[in-house]
């Protein structure tokens, strides 16, 4: 069956961010992808300079007409990411309401971008829009740690706390949370990275059961644009294929992260000459040159089952 995808994200024309970070490897693993750019930039903002346009909620609206009027809005996945704009968020809550009344089974799986390590870098009018209308239509939620304790309004200092946040944001509507990123202690070691997930499972009597796991990732020392909007397009892929075994999804889904960001360090550090710090046009994403990755991605990391 074909599997069609509405991704609405920022745009740029240079380098991989947004719908550029998300539709590739979609499409190379099967998916077809439908995309409203809710920005055009030339580039993305961690550069020197950037230009471009913004789309309103009343041209998103326009374009969600016109696929209407010819009678072409049916999806199985909805993708959502970075947004700026609380007009804007209120309609793609209206668009996914209505796609999810023609699709009772429609997933959206949505990015809930709004800051990283204790900083929004989002209007704070967005907080209660995400929280109240956003999070409960959700199918699919990939906050990282600062996100999920605005969301919730609690504080994660451990797994405990982790768990019960992701409890939290079940009980708010969506059925898979993956936290993608923490700053919770590794047993590894400093060098790694805590990623949780927790997936809630209906039983056909009504009773529910949920898996939970955790990942411990190597860290690179490098920043990276674009890898949350891989990140979350991936595990909408791998879901899809492993719709209730969230440790196998995951474990799919950070493994081609690991490959692609190893890649990309490797060439910009090559790029850049020793000693010197690699720019952001080099530390772009290496993505068409990680497709093989992207089509059956070997496993380098192994989820525990809390």
């Amino acid at each position: 069956m074909e599997c069609r995808v509405l991704s609405i994200q920022s745009h740029v024309v240079r380098g991989y961010v947004g719908n550029k970070s998300a539709s590739f490897p979609l499409q190379v693993l099967g998916f077809e992808v439908d995309s409203i750019n809710s920005v055009q930039f030339s580039n993305h903002t961690g550069y020197a300079h950037w230009k471009g346009q913004v789309l309103t909620a009343e041209e998103l609206n326009v374009l969600y007409e016109g696929i209407k009027l010819n009678n072409v809005n049916h999806y199985d996945y909805v993708l959502t990411g970075y947004s700026r704009d609380v007009s804007f968020l209120e309609m793609v809550v209206d668009i996914v309401a209505e796609l999810k009344e023609a699709n009772p089974s429609l997933v959206y799986v949505c990015d809930p971008v709004m800051g990283d390590h204790g900083a929004m870098y989002v209007p704070e009018m967005l907080l209660p829009v995400y929280r109240d209308k956003v999070v409960p239509v959700a199918n699919i939620l990939t906050p990282n740690q600062f996100e999920a304790e605005l969301l919730t309004g609690r504080k994660m200092k451990t797994e405990k706390d982790a768990v019960e946040i992701m409890d939290l944001l079940h009980k708010m509507g969506p059925e898979t949370v993956v936290l993608t990123s923490t700053d919770l202690h590794s047993k590894l070691g400093d060098p790694y990275l805590v990623v949780l997930g927790s997936q809630r499972i209906v039983k056909p009597d009504g009773s529910s059961s949920s898996q939970k796991i955790r990942m411990d990732i190597p860290k690179v020392d490098a920043v990276f644009v674009g890898t949350g909007d891989l990140f979350a397009a991936m595990l909408l892929a791998w879901t899809h294929h492993y719709p209730k075994d969230l440790k196998a999804a995951c474990e799919k889904t950070v493994s081609l992260m690991h490959h692609v960001i190893k890649r990309t360090i490797t060439y910009a550090n090559e790029m850049a000459g020793p000693g010197k710090k690699p720019s952001p046009a080099q530390l772009e994403l290496r993505m068409v040159q990680s497709k093989k990755d992207i089509e059956d991605p070997a496993l380098v990391v192994e989820a525990t089952v809390l």
